[in-house]
């Protein structure tokens, strides 16, 4: 029989990584990888403000890249080009995040652990947290997967089928949020994008349809996270970056056999 502890650490990574997926591939197609790191950067600003008002820390995660992801929506376009607005935001909000822990009095952070994850560290709640969230994420894809696919893609096609392009962004950014908030004890707020993208990018190499391509980097999410859990235990390394280069050596091997499947 499995030991507790590792069934717990396997459900919490398998959790996020089975969202990650297909959320990433709404960040890919609607180009927003940047806009992914900005979330994830302002997950430690969340956990900041949790630590100082006594609150759980995805709640405070999740407060603070909502805010963060409405400042950027609303200036968008109206102060600076969006990839300034971006790339101030992201930067500004880990430096924020960073100078707010350290201000933080009479509280233990282990700020490592919140850069880069602790999934040895999760309890039970946080499975149950994580799951929740994970399924509230791909609930949301499923309920709304066609209107986003078409606003993603084509946003002029879909305001001609009457759909809100809009609408369906703060839909997906709430989403986007959700799973920031509970994947920082997974793999941290550095290292959140990557388990976003990564697996995404493996999927595209072989699909010929968006579901196709949404199933796969749920499928590539779930092995880099078994195989990056399997690593750490193997080779005593952080668990977090395990995953990602995991799912890096995945990439590269899906890479490989599509070329050389090419020359066949």
């Amino acid at each position: 029989m499995p030991d507790e502890f590792l069934i717990r650490v396997a459900l919490a990574a398998i959790g996020v990584a089975v969202a990650a997926g297909p959320l990433g591939c709404f960040v890919l197609w609607r180009r927003m990888v940047y806009f992914g790191d900005t979330i994830s950067h302002a997950s430690l600003l969340g956990v900041a403000f949790a630590l100082a008002l006594n609150l759980p820390v995805v709640l405070g995660v999740l407060i603070c890249a909502l805010g963060v992801a409405a400042v950027i929506l609303t200036a968008e376009g109206r102060l600076h080009h969006t990839d300034t607005l971006l790339g101030v935001s992201a930067h500004a909000a880990l430096a924020l995040g960073l100078v707010a822990v350290g201000f933080l009095s009479g509280v233990k952070v282990d700020l490592l652990s919140y850069l880069i994850g602790d999934i040895l560290a999760v309890s039970w709640q946080d499975i149950w947290i994580i799951w929740a969230g994970a399924s509230l994420c791909l609930g949301l894809l499923i309920w709304r997967w066609q209107p986003l696919l078409v606003s993603s893609l084509d946003r002029e096609m879909a305001l001609a089928h009457g759909q809100n392009p809009r609408r369906e962004g703060v839909l997906f950014t709430l989403a986007l949020a959700v799973l920031v908030a509970v994947a920082i004890k997974v793999v941290g707020a550095l290292l959140i994008t990557a388990l976003l993208i990564i697996p995404a990018a493996t999927a595209r190499l072989g699909s010929a349809t968006p579901e196709r391509m949404a199933i796969l980097a749920a499928i590539a999410g779930v092995v880099s996270a078994v195989a990056g859990l399997a690593g750490s235990f193997r080779f005593d390394t952080p668990t977090g970056p395990s995953i990602v280069v995991a799912a890096v050596g995945l990439l590269i091997v899906g890479s490989l056999v599509r070329k050389v499947a090419g020359r066949g």
